[in-house]
């Protein structure tokens, strides 16, 4: 099969001990929990552990559904479907009320990837979505940017942010969306994206917002292709100029848009357990991914709203590496992926490759 960064081996063999994928599941989860990591589409309000949403349902009780008690959390994230996940979604995003509380489920995302060995993370944010609810602009601005350094600082996990527009909220949201990214954007900021639900919320419309934020030194990673077809993802490439995909899961029904892809090495931004959870792809089984790397994709593996699917960024490469029969040279190969088609600087890159590297060659000692 073809491997994640393009090469082709056979199917991992090896001894009942070694840590290959015919191996123990422990093995390969443990080398994974080990290695250094990059994520790129991780949510910033979905990222919030279940002790941060209870916490801060308890601050808001009285006025809102999310329950206060971090074990009944699972029930709630339970959906029926992509719509469901949306308005539970905005259900914890309206917890969020002042610049303390970003500060905190900030921070919080932070120490949750620093315990994943995550070192460098493009966390998606709303900003429509908290100065909508009464949040001045520039105190969440200094929030989000207060726990970024401070995440730096304290715990070596290195934040970059992409504004993104919620598709479900309209134009009125691309505007305020494109207003800050390109008017009060804070340091961290390095990419402009479009969320939310596909069906009903057409990708050419937003072209503007993302003509100015491009024009602004933005790069654009709208989601497309998750609940809807392969045109989306065309639409996301030629109206949006996307450079990356958010999720893509439909791209493989287009053999065409697999061509375009793989040519122009636009990486796609796979979660697999949140197609799952959301309905987007019915069975595990199932899921493109690996009809996405025999063709050729640069393919990366993430999160999306980890604690919501009952996940994280390594078990989400323990499923990869079973439906893609990885041993931990190819994990390492998506590690890299994910390193390759990140928006750090060059020097970053090359550091953190070093460590993915690194681990991959003293864990075969």
């Amino acid at each position: 099969m073809v491997q994640p960064d393009g090469s082709r081996i056979g199917n991992p063999t090896g001894s009942a001990g070694d840590t290959g994928a015919s191996g123990s599941d422990a093995g390969i989860e443990a080398f994974i929990a080990a290695m250094p990591k990059a994520e790129l589409h991780v949510h910033h309000v979905g990222s919030a552990s279940p002790r941060v949403v209870a916490e801060l349902a308890a601050r808001h009780a009285g006025n809102s559904k999310v329950p206060t008690d971090p074990a009944a959390l699972a029930e709630y994230f339970t959906f029926t479907d992509f719509a469901h996940f949306i308005e539970v979604y905005l259900s914890v995003v309206d917890l969020v009320r002042d610049a303390e509380d970003v500060r905190a489920l900030t921070y919080g995302v932070a120490e949750d990837m620093a315990r994943q060995n995550i070192r460098y993370a493009e966390l998606t944010i709303t900003p429509y979505s908290s100065v909508k609810r009464g949040i001045p602009e520039v105190a969440f601005m200094e929030a989000i940017e207060d726990a970024r350094l401070r995440a730096e600082k304290e715990l070596g996990v290195v934040l970059r942010w992409c504004f993104d527009i919620p598709g479900e909220a309209g134009l009125e949201s691309a505007e305020v969306t494109a207003r800050l990214a390109t008017e009060l954007g804070p340091e961290g900021l390095v990419s402009f994206g479009l969320g939310g639900p596909e069906i009903g919320v057409p990708r050419p419309q937003f072209k503007p917002y993302f003509d100015r934020a491009r024009a602004a030194g933005l790069r654009s990673v709208p989601h497309a292709g998750e609940t809807t077809g392969p045109e989306t993802v065309w639409d996301a490439i030629r109206e949006l100029g996307a450079e990356r995909i958010g999720h893509g899961t439909q791209a493989v029904k287009d053999p065409a848009l697999l061509d375009h892809l793989g040519e122009h090495r636009i990486p796609l931004e796979v979660c697999p357990t949140s197609n799952i959870a959301t309905r987007a792809v019915e069975r595990i089984e199932d899921h493109p991914i690996k009809r996405m790397v025999d063709a050729g994709l640069l393919v990366t593996v993430n999160s999306d709203d980890p604690p919501m699917f009952g996940t994280d960024l390594n078990t989400e490469y323990a499923v990869a590496a079973r439906l893609l029969e990885l041993d931990e040279a190819g994990v390492a190969a998506l590690a890299r992926n994910a390193v390759e088609a990140s928006f750090l600087d060059p020097a970053g890159k090359k550091r953190l490759v070093a460590e993915i590297d690194a681990h991959l060659a003293g864990w075969r000692r």
